[in-house]
């Protein structure tokens, strides 16, 4: 039984398969897992008990590439593919309406060769525009900005030389002392870093489909684009 199936729920069946250091660390191709129905790829590494996913982890379901919240069925093959090459990995992107962990982004961008590994965590603050603020609330395009943020983020990693680059952001409520972004971006020297961390907050606040509203002990308002 793996941590991800539920003793009183439905299960489904699927087929991980490992290439080249996923398989060497698991000491295997490939193997069966047991899920809870409504689990998805998200899951699947968890419950292989390997440690940390590796930075730039893709996934393919039936031999498809698919991001970690596709759905998964009874029966679906499941591959997990670490970077093809030995540079860069690629891009990670998220919106989310959990907690974000800078910590667990900045894993996301490790990488041997890196001198530097430059992150931006926003948070939310009690005050804005000389009002006490009780908290925010994101409203996200969420198709359309996670393609934004990847296209930012590769373009960010062309141009800057990156070894690695993360963006996650949230959706929904967020409460005083929140974080509500999170950049992190790796590169052999902390210049390229830092240049990267600071232009990918400002592209996205400019360019990525997401709106922010305030809500103050006297009321609330929205804040657009680049806020």
């Amino acid at each position: 039984m793996t941590p991800s199936l539920r003793h009183n729920g439905a299960v489904i069946h699927v087929r991980v398969r490992l290439f080249a250091s996923l398989r060497e660390l698991a000491g295997r191709r490939e193997q069966s897992l047991d899920l809870a129905d409504g689990a998805t790829v998200a899951d699947v590494w968890p419950a292989l008990r390997l440690g940390a996913a590796p930075a730039g982890l893709a996934h393919a379901v039936n031999r498809g590439y698919v991001e970690p919240s596709a759905p998964l069925r009874d029966g679906d093959e499941v591959a997990l593919i670490p970077p093809v090459s030995g540079g860069a990995s690629a891009p990670h992107v998220e919106v989310t309406g959990d907690r974000i962990d800078l910590a667990a982004v900045a894993d996301r961008v490790a990488h041997p060769g890196a001198g530097a590994i430059a992150t931006f965590s926003g948070v939310v603050r009690d005050h804005s525009r000389e009002r006490s603020v009780e908290h925010l609330d994101y409203e996200v395009f969420e198709e359309m900005a996670v393609e934004e943020l990847r296209r930012i983020a590769t373009d960010l990693a062309t141009r800057h030389g990156l070894l690695g680059i993360a963006i996650s952001h949230r959706f929904g409520r967020c409460d005083i002392g929140e974080t509500t972004v999170a950049i992190a971006c790796s590169a052999p020297h902390r210049a390229e870093a830092l240049a990267a961390c600071a232009e990918a907050l400002d592209t996205l606040k400019a360019q990525a489909p997401i709106w922010k509203k305030e809500h103050y002990v006297d009321g609330a308002a929205w804040i657009g684009q680049g806020s």
